[in-house]
């Protein structure tokens, strides 16, 4: 048989091999391939085979084309995958920092670096606020529920439903913003509760004294919107939303945010604007609160009530719309707006306020990082006539549109201050203080302190002084002769009629007769700190003086010749503690003359106030006593006066020296002060000034000497030497004459 039939093939000898013959593999692919496969072959088989052949490619520009693109998107879709992977490995190592900084929850509360002073008025009661107020720490639990819903319905709607971060809300605050025609992170942020919270932690950075200039910088720092602080926000939120529960998160927000008026927390603005509790809050009351967050200053309801109102109007809206109110409760708390608390509405003392501030100790005022309570001296309804006064005087008798000011302050004999207007915006804070701050020539208002030096030098309140032409040499300037404001002279008069005509040249005279040294004696001892002039223009007030300084130098007067530190701090204490830090019950200081010298002052400037320059200052039912003051070219008015009760001074002029315009101490002050006093002695009953009965004093022999309760007192007088107070029993009076004698003095 042939091996073509038998399949096999034969090996030498005639054996047959037992394998079978190879194909050529040419020749069977053929047949392999020409076999179809049977209707019910499964369609795998032809998905494989299709894959596997390649698919044709165009060919020319176009395939260069598509080949370009896809090696383009490779490598987009390279970075895209492997950025994606980098940038959530950076979020969380950021996440995982942040999270390992953020501090414990009690810290995140309250983390002022500045404390707070609450002033209470003589009476026990609030009256102004300074620093940082914090009520207390709250939670979601403590305050109304229509607190927490106003907060969530206006500042973030999702707040317990995203991971701290709202995309969308990025978004749609940054379509608003460009479509307003501003940047795209200017005005609506978009931020979250939780990125707002991190805003006020300031992303982790505490404050640092050493390397801000102000707290207020700090913070203003940390509110800036930049590309970059956005994108710190992130991480710090997720760390926030991994390390605090979405309730601890909104009570750090509810006691750090700044609510106005000195307010941080939502407790602190509650008994700030209402008096009441966060707990006690009414839906409208809530809802004026929450609507302070987007700007606090702007809208503070002790700001303008009325815009407060239509923000708040517009925050129950949104709590109607989220199902946080009903439509009859929104009916019903639009219809009764929120309004401020009747001590809120107080708003008066500011000048009172930041006097206290200035002159208390700066670790425990300005610069207090404790809460601290200051019971003061001022009295709410002095400080109300006085304030009501000013406003009627510029409003009736200064030309309409006039720039001219006027300060006021209130005080008892000891100095204790009662009330304050630093100028005619009473209600603001932190303005100039005309009362403690400006420096003016004194005037005439002066003059009392002369008479005071020559009264304790012994001279009495009936002795004679020359009001003639004087002219004085002045080294480096030359002559100069003084003029009284009538131009005419009068003669010999006494010292009484010389105090209430206010003549010049008999003051000048009078001074140079006691020795100036005399006159800025008794003058700064009363409490004139500023410096004052060495030449003989010092007696008709050149030298520069405060309303402050020269009202508590009158109180001297008033209570007998003792100085006194004007004092507005009655005791101040940490809230909290039970014994005060600091108390004051007396402003008192030494005496500088003597009773009898201070009850013959007061007379004389009875004297002037009934029947001389003073006259428009007379009350109708008691006694007073002051004196008026004008300076050159009427640059500025005086007219300072006490009762028996308290003493007042008031200040008249502009702030850049312009002369007033037909005002003298006479005129307008002496009115202004008239109008103030009426007000505060309204329900106090008449007393009599503490001064002498010249009826009673009689005339002294010119040539009989004698000592007297002030010290020496002869015709002539002693020159240039202040004697002490009297002394007390008879062997001291005896030695003081021995003294006198040998010093030749009789």
């Amino acid at each position: 048989m042939s091996s073509s039939g038998s399949g096999r093939r034969s090996t030498p000898g005639g054996r047959r091999s037992i394998v079978a013959d190879r194909r050529p593999a040419a020749a069977q692919k053929p047949q392999a391939s020409a076999r179809k496969p049977a209707s019910g072959g499964t369609g795998s088989t032809r998905r494989r085979r299709r894959s596997r052949a390649p698919r044709p490619r165009p060919r020319g520009p176009l395939g260069w084309l598509g080949a370009l693109v896809r090696f383009v998107w490779r490598i987009i879709w390279g970075l895209i995958w492997r950025g994606t992977v980098a940038v959530m490995l950076l979020l969380g190592a950021a996440t995982a920092y942040y999270y390992a900084q953020l501090p414990d929850l009690a810290a995140a509360v309250d983390a002022r670096y500045r404390g707070s002073v609450t002033m209470l008025d003589r009476n026990g009661n609030v009256f102004a606020w300074r620093g940082e107020q914090f009520g207390g720490a709250i939670d979601p639990e403590t305050v109304s529920p229509h607190l927490v819903n106003a907060i969530v319905a206006t500042e973030d709607r999702r707040f317990y439903r995203h991971l701290g971060v709202s995309p969308r809300g990025i978004a749609s605050a940054i379509r608003i913003n460009l479509s307003e025609g501003r940047g795209p992170l200017s005005g609506h942020g978009g931020s979250t509760i939780t990125q707002q919270v991190a805003k006020l932690m300031c992303l982790g950075v505490p404050y640092d004294p050493d390397t801000w200039e102000s707290e207020a910088d700090y913070e203003q720092d940390c509110r800036r919107t930049t590309i970059w602080r956005k994108i710190q926000e992130v991480p710090f939120a997720l760390a926030m939303e991994f390390r605090y529960t979405k309730d601890e998160i909104l009570s750090v927000y509810m006691n750090r945010a700044f609510l106005g008026a000195g307010t941080r927390g939502f407790e602190a603005a509650a008994q700030r604007y209402f008096a009441t509790s966060s707990a006690d809050l009414n839906p409208q009351q809530a809802a004026m609160l929450a609507g302070l967050l987007v700007a606090p200053s702007y809208y503070a309801p002790t700001r303008d009530l009325d815009r407060a109102q239509r923000r708040a109007s517009t925050v129950l809206r949104l709590m109607e719309d989220q199902g946080y109110l009903t439509a009859e409760q929104a009916a019903a708390a639009q219809a009764n707006p929120a309004t401020l608390s009747d001590r809120a509405r107080q708003d008066t003392g500011g000048a009172f306020a930041d006097w206290i501030m200035s002159t208390g100790p700066d670790f425990l005022t300005g610069e207090t990082t404790e809460d601290v309570t200051i019971r003061t001296t001022f009295d709410p309804a002095m400080q109300a006539a006085a304030e009501a006064a000013l406003e009627n005087v510029f409003a009736n008798q200064v030309r309409e549109g006039s720039e001219a000011q006027a300060a006021i302050v209130v005080m008892s004999a000891d100095g204790a201050v009662r009330a304050m207007v630093g100028g005619r915006d009473t209600a603001g804070t932190g303005l100039f203080n005309r009362a403690t701050q400006a420096m003016r020539q004194t005037g005439s208002s002066f003059k009392p302190f002369v008479y005071a030096a020559a009264l304790e030098l012994g001279w009495r309140f009936d002795d004679l002084i020359l009001d003639a032409p004087l002219t004085l040499n002045i080294p480096g300037s030359g002559p100069w002769s003084p003029e009284n404001y009538t131009g005419e002279f009068y003669g010999e008069v006494t010292l009484t009629e010389a105090l209430r005509q206010s003549l010049n040249t008999a003051a000048v005279r009078l001074s140079e007769e006691v020795g100036r040294d005399a006159v800025r004696t008794v003058a700064a001892q009363f409490g004139i700190e500023s410096d004052l002039a060495d030449g003989p223009a010092l007696a008709l007030g050149a030298s520069e003086s405060t309303l402050i300084e020269m009202t508590g130098a009158y109180a001297g007067i008033l209570n007998g010749g003792s100085a006194v530190l004007p004092y507005g701090v009655q005791e101040l204490r940490l809230i909290g503690d039970d014994r005060p830090l600091f108390e004051q019950t007396t402003g008192i200081q030494e005496r500088v003359i003597s009773e009898s010298a201070a009850r013959q002052l007061t007379y004389m400037m009875s004297v002037a106030v009934a029947q001389g320059t003073g006259q428009r200052a007379q009350l109708p039912d008691r006694p007073v006593a002051g004196k008026t003051g004008t300076t050159n070219s009427q640059r500025d008015a005086w007219f300072i006066g006490f009762t028996a009760d308290y003493v007042a001074g008031v200040w008249m002029g502009y702030d850049d020296n312009t002369p007033l315009s037909g005002v003298t101490g006479g005129g307008l002050p002496a009115e202004l002060w008239r109008q103030t006093m009426e007000g505060i002695h309204r329900d106090i009953s008449p007393r009599p000034l503490p001064m002498i009965d010249p009826a009673a004093e009689g005339r002294r022999d010119p040539q009989v000497v004698e000592y007297g309760p002030g010290g020496l007192i002869g015709t002539p007088p002693p020159r240039g030497t202040l004697l002490g107070p009297a002394p007390q029993d008879d062997a001291d009076q005896i030695l003081m004459r021995v003294l006198n004698g040998l010093l030749g003095r009789n």
